[in-house]
């Protein structure tokens, strides 16, 4: 490529001249070519090393006038065609205009400025976001596409220095991280190692430092362990290695494909060696961890922040912390844990002013909300563009609509619509429209003056202190104060009203009026799985409690269940979702409840509530590594009984709801709405600490569950005012002495203070680690669900099937992310049967079927494995699935014996596979069906006379059965022999098969002929009603005359000639290049019998088969209407071949086809120092 001029001082230091002229330099890099030595070995292991452009581009071209010692390099090429085109275009439009200057100084100049000229044009064409990379990044992403054969769609996201680990060796080189892809190459003195892992492929990725590989990051996939090592920043290496893992887990659990964020603000100046995607990442990872901090929606974008200070009227002092800003919010996060947090919605903000500024108080900003709160932060270090900024949000806020993109304002519906209407399904006039169910059924029970009501009215008393010295609503200031009255217990009163606020639930039905009215309207009265699944649970929700044993508490819980699977129909209605649900509704309104559920299943447990449980069971992976660190006695003894794993799902799944008393476990949601999932598996771990002694004495799995069981169904809440509730789980658990009772805010108290040390970054980071296992584990059971569900109909082994599938999908995988003709959203359907939800297109079957199938004809191979494709897609959507493509494969190896059946119409046997192979080289309609049928051993050798004895005792059985095929016409059959003869082309034994088709072909004709005299004596009819689906082609040939019946063999035997000669002649030729020419003495060995000799018996092993004389084409020849032969007639005569026998009987060797795919993962070679390092051969 053309390169902007650089000067050169030292034109020849490790770099070879082989052209020159007066004005311009041809010259490779020492090492790269024929030749080199221990010199090339030397400067090839420098460049990579060192990063050197020259590894990527080993030939340049400089540019040199006169007797100058100064040199510029002016153009670069990874290859010798590429480098010898731009040569060619100098000598032809330069040389004679620079011979006209006689400056030398004019000459650099026009040169210079030319080439300037050329890039500037060839930049107008390239994309933005290359634009936005640095030369150096660009340079680094076309050196990781040579070397490692990767197609312009990946993008190169950072690479990175360092070493990777052979055994006890390391190799220097460099990692490069793409946004699917781990790629590795390394040349140190002639050792060549190159290595790609797929992300999708991962299940573990870990930093550790140990002694052998000391602070090292591990790649584990299912066969291999990667280790690399000596990074120059381990931790920003290993931060974005996990961002991409995360991204190709995503992909795998619900096919969501990695995307750019075209709405990235532009940096200020190009970062060296940080690509655009690079910083993309970075700021999705800011958004991650700022909105976890705070609570915000997914669709929150962090601006920026920056050091601050914040007074506290409470506390009367500054606390130092963090300013940030985002689209819709301002929030503030002291740097001492828990000691202050702020949130302040734009929509509350109703003045943002600069005040005095002072000694004291420098650089302040006022901001004022319309509840009268004022909130004053200094020490800002750019005050004038903080609240530009904050003023630029202000007026694109909107004034509480829906967003554009959001699903029901798609529908068209729109607050205005929505507002004080009253729906056929929901009401703002309903009872659970404007309050809870439990203060719905406690609103007529007698006021209570004892203990506990005066308790209850002191935790309210104490939270109206708090709300009156830290402010109430979204802008209340969080503290620890806060925290500590949570875990003393929310009162009933509030209960509500807070966990919208913890949650972030509140901010989302603020900005959405009216929303979940029309969602209820939109999704009642649809009959789906979810519904059908929802009305099943419903009167399992809470059966104890009185509110759910009416009508009204249930359609409450129907229209919030219902309205939530239609808002997100890749969760839809999972189980355990009833069970949370009913207790929001208890203290919420249905709305309240609904926006608490999606604050749930959305942000605060992510993953849980989905088919798979996916979040549930990497929260279970994360607890028994919390337990293995915290209890690691009890975790061996637990682990070998294998009640972790059965115990905690129900816990995680339903938040204690499930197993403990309702008074109890709402406690613990209490803590969870404030804390997030770290109570839980605080509380989690408490409950085996206190029932360590007992579990380490059992002896089964049965035992320790029933300990804590019976456990938890003694939690209680002493404090509770409410009436008391039956546990039915107690019930069923209850023995003949009951153990003793345990107050849940012992229980809640104790998890604070013996693992209160538990982070929620710690936390994340385990999850991490735990999701990787998880996908993986799940994509195992799939794959072997997939080969359980087919193994008994396929022809292939169990470890085939396995191997098979894990092509099938990577195929699949590489679609999606490498510009698929569809979506990935068409390719997979999780709501499908396993083996159905992957599929692949006609590209990625092309692709497999090339390097798998035994039917490979040259350069017809690709229309062969369409027209397969084609057959295949039964539903005509242009893809296949598993199960098809196994089916296809299977057949196109010939591990299955087959018999011909020849048939002119779409339909074929019933429950029997049929492949079609249309003309290579026509577009007629022509089809061969292939019937599999598995009737002999393999190791067994038959004859033909075998075969027509098997097939003539199969027909017997059948004939009442199966209805008679379609009888063959000659334009037909003429199309059959073309298509068997490219479908030999390049085989080894093409001369056999040629011959043997040549003598099926005059068998057939004359059997025709012999048909054509019963069928004209029986009836004579201008046109048989067998044709009357015939294809076009052959219904717009002009029908022939009548002729002796001579004339008539004569003539069928010279189209057929002439058909096989066009075959012969419109072979596509093949491609040749400088260093190799491609022999062609096979082709025209190509032949055909003549007509006047073209008789079965007639052909010996030496005929020589020529071409029909005269130049008049078979399309101009007359064709015989009345000819056609069945398909027992094609069978049989085919049979009497051994040749086209054993071709389609030879089993192909899939086992061997399949570890060469394999083999393409990594490959590690000894390089001589006189081999030509070309890196396009150098793809992995």
């Amino acid at each position: 490529m053309w390169i902007t001029p650089e000067e050169v001082l030292l034109a020849n230091a490790l770099w070879v001249s082989e052209r020159a002229n007066p004005f311009f330099i041809l010259q490779r890099r020492k090492g790269h070519g024929k030749g080199g030595g221990i010199t090339g070995l030397l400067v090839g292991t420098m460049d990579v090393v060192l990063d050197s452009s020259a590894r990527v581009a080993p030939y340049r071209i400089l540019h040199q006038t006169g007797d100058s010692q100064i040199f510029w390099s002016i153009a670069c090429g990874s290859s010798r065609k590429e480098i010898t085109g731009h040569w060619e275009w100098l000598e032809t439009n330069l040389l004679q205009t620079l011979s006209i200057f006689d400056n030398d100084e004019d000459i650099t100049t026009f040169v210079k400025g030319k080439v300037s000229g050329i890039i500037a044009e060839e930049n107008k064409s390239k994309a933005a976001q290359e634009d936005e990379d640095s030369g150096k990044f660009r340079e680094a992403e076309q050196k990781m596409r040579k070397l490692f054969g990767m197609p312009g769609e990946e993008k190169l996201v950072n690479y990175y220095s360092c070493s990777y680990w052979k055994g006890r060796v390391p190799r220097q080189g460099w990692v490069y991280l793409s946004v699917n892809h781990l790629c590795f190459y390394s040349f140190l003195l002639g050792k060549e190692v190159t290595l790609v892992v797929q992300w999708t492929e991962v299940t573990r990725l870990e930093k550790n430092a140990t002694l052998v590989f000391p602070e090292s990051v591990r790649v584990s996939t299912r066969h291999t362990e990667h280790y690399f090592s000596m990074f120059l920043n381990i931790n920003d290496t290993f931060k974005l290695m996990e961002q991409l893992a995360t991204i190709a887990m995503r992909q795998l659990l619900d096919n969501e494909g990695f995307s750019a964020d075209r709405t990235l603000p532009k940096a200020c100046k190009t970062l060296k060696n940080v690509s655009a995607l690079k910083r993309d990442l970075d700021a999705r990872a800011k958004n991650e961890r700022y909105r976890a901090l705070f609570r915000l929606t997914p669709d929150e974008r962090l601006d920026g922040h920056t050091d601050c200070t914040l007074w506290t009227p409470f506390a009367k002092m500054h606390i130092v912390g963090q300013l940030f800003v985002s689209n819709n919010y301002i929030c503030f996060c002291s740097r001492e844990e828990d000691l202050c947090q702020l949130i302040i919605p734009l929509r509350e903000v109703s003045i943002v002013e600069k005040a005095d500024s002072s000694s004291v108080l420098p650089c302040p900003v006022s901001i004022s909300t319309k509840n009268k709160m004022t909130f004053l932060f200094a020490n800002l270090k750019d005050r004038d563009f903080l609240v530009q900024r904050i003023s630029d949000f202000l007026q694109r806020t909107p004034d509480k609509l829906w967003s554009d993109g959001h699903p029901l304002a798609l529908s068209g519906y729109s607050v205005s619509q929505s507002e004080g209407m009253c729906g056929r399904h929901y009401s703002p006039s309903l009872p659970t429209a404007t309050q809870g169910l439990l203060r719905i059924y406690q609103k007529d029970d007698p006021e209570d003056h004892g203990p506990k009501a005066t308790k209850e009215k002191m935790k309210e008393e104490s939270w109206n202190i708090h709300f009156f010295e830290f402010g109430r609503g979204v802008c209340m200031y969080r503290t620890s104060k806060t925290r500590e009255l949570v875990l003393n217990g929310i009162p009933e009163s509030l209960r509500g009203e807070l966990w919208l606020l913890f949650s972030g639930a509140q901010n989302e039905m603020a900005t959405h009026p009216g929303y979940y009215a029309e969602l209820v309207e939109q999704a009642m009265g649809r009959c789906t799985l979810a519904t059908e699944e929802i009305e099943r649970d419903l009167h399992r929700s809470m059966p104890e409690h009185h509110a759910f044993q009416n009508e009204m508490g249930i359609a409450a819980l129907r229209r919030v269940l219902t309205a939530y699977a239609c808002r997100n129909p890749g969760i839809g209605y999972c189980q355990a979702m009833n069970i949370v649900t009913s207790v929001l509704l208890l203290y919420c309104t249905e709305e309240e409840a609904f926006w608490l559920l999606v604050a749930l299943c959305e942000r605060m447990l992510p993953d849980y509530y989905n088919t798979r449980v996916v979040g549930a069971l990497v929260d279970q992976g994360v607890f028994e590594e919390l337990t293995r660190e915290c209890l690691p006695l009890l975790y061996e003894h637990m682990q070998e009984l294998g009640v972790i794993s059965t115990i905690s799902l129900s816990w995680f799944l339903t938040l204690f709801l499930s197993v403990m008393p309702f008074d109890s476990a709402v406690l613990l949601v209490d803590c969870f709405f404030y804390e997030g999932i770290k109570v839980i598996f605080q509380v989690a771990l408490a409950v085996l600490h206190a029932n360590m002694d007992t579990l380490l004495d059992c002896t089964d799995e049965g035992e320790a569950m029933t300990i804590l069981g019976r456990y938890l169904d003694n939690v209680v809440n002493k404090q509770t005012v409410s009436p008391p509730i039956p546990h039915l789980h107690a019930l069923l658990t209850s023995g003949d002495e009951p153990p003793p009772e345990i107050d849940v805010f012992q229980l809640i108290k104790s998890s604070y203070d013996k693992f209160g040390s538990l982070r929620a970054d710690v936390i994340e980071q385990m999850r991490f680690k735990q999701r990787l296992k998880v996908i993986q584990s799940l994509e195992d059971t799939a794959k072997r669900s997939v080969v359980r569900a087919i193994m008994t109909d396929s022809a292939f082994s169990i470890e085939e099937l396995e191997e098979l599938y894990v092509l099938f999908k990577a195929k699949h995988i590489m679609s999606c992310y490498w510009g698929a003709s569809c979506t990935a959203a068409e390719r997979h359907d999780p709501s499908l049967p396993y083996l159905e939800q992957y599929r692949i297109d006609l590209e990625q079957f092309c692709q497999l079927f090339g390097a798998l199938g035994t039917w490979l004809c040259g350069t017809h191979t690709v229309t062969l494995a369409a027209r397969h494709f084609r057959l295949l897609d039964s539903n005509k959507d242009g893809l296949i699935n598993f199960k098809e493509f196994v089916t296809g494969i299977a057949t196109c190896c010939n591990l299955t014996d087959m018999h011909y059946n020849i048939d002119v119409f779409s339909c074929g046997f019933e429950n029997n596979y049929v492949i079609d192979i249309l003309p290579l080289q026509d577009s007629s309609c022509i089809s061969i069906r292939i019937q599999c049928n598995i009737a002999m051993s393999v190791s067994e050798v038959k004859d033909y006379k075998y075969y027509l004895r098997m097939w003539a005792k199969e027909k017997e059985p059948k004939i009442e059965t199966i209805k008679d095929l379609p009888r063959m016409n000659q334009e037909q059959f003429i199309e059959l022999c073309k298509t068997l003869y490219n479908m030999f082309s390049e085989d080894p034994l093409e001369q056999e098969l040629y011959h043997a088709i040549a003598t099926v072909a005059s068998l057939l004709l004359r059997i025709g002929e012999v048909g054509k005299k019963f069928t004209n004596n029986c009836a004579k009819k201008p046109t048989d009603t067998t044709y009357t689906q015939a294809p076009t082609l052959s219904a717009e040939l002009p029908q022939p005359e009548k002729e002796e019946s001579n004339g008539e063999s004569s003539s069928g035997q010279s189209l057929v000639c002439k058909a096989l000669a066009e075959a012969q002649l419109e072979t596509p030729p093949q491609q040749t290049s400088d260093e190799e020419v491609k022999d062609d003495t096979s082709v025209s060995s190509y032949s055909m019998v003549s007509t006047g000799s073209l008789q079965c018996e007639d052909i010996a092993d030496d005929t020589v088969l020529i071409g029909c004389a005269g130049d008049q084409q078979r399309r101009g020849s007359t064709l015989d209407g009345d000819w056609s032969i069945t398909f027992e007639q094609v069978l049989a005569s085919m049979l009497t071949e051994p040749p086209l026998v054993d071709y389609f009987e030879k089993k192909g060797d899939i086992q061997a086809r399949m570890a060469t795919c394999k083999m393409q993962r990594g490959v590690e070679r000894q390089v001589s120092s006189s081999s030509d390092h070309e890196l396009a051969q150098l793809s992995t």
